[in-house]
């Protein structure tokens, strides 16, 4: 019967000691810091001169970038569908 309560509490005290590990392992992952991008290497920056191009709207015509000029300019929004 001694045995049985040894073999017992020897088991829990691996699975704390597992647990600890795991939470340890855990909570140095969230301490790292993840790495900085730079931007402006990555894209156009904001306020940059956008060179002409053309390209094909949402109903098939065809757009110029000076073709959708307005007065203060004009805003181009990319956006990626996930059903592509």
């Amino acid at each position: 019967m001694y045995s049985c309560q040894c073999d017992e509490h020897r088991m829990a005290s691996m699975i704390r000691a597992l647990l600890l590990v795991v939470f340890a392992a855990g909570a140095v992952g969230a301490l790292q810091q993840p790495p900085s991008v730079d931007t402006s290497k990555i894209g156009p920056l904001v306020g940059a001169v956008v060179p002409s191009f053309e390209g094909v709207d949402q109903f098939g015509d065809r757009r110029s970038l000076s073709s959708v000029y307005g007065p203060k300019g004009a805003m181009l929004v990319f956006f990626r569908s996930a059903d592509w």
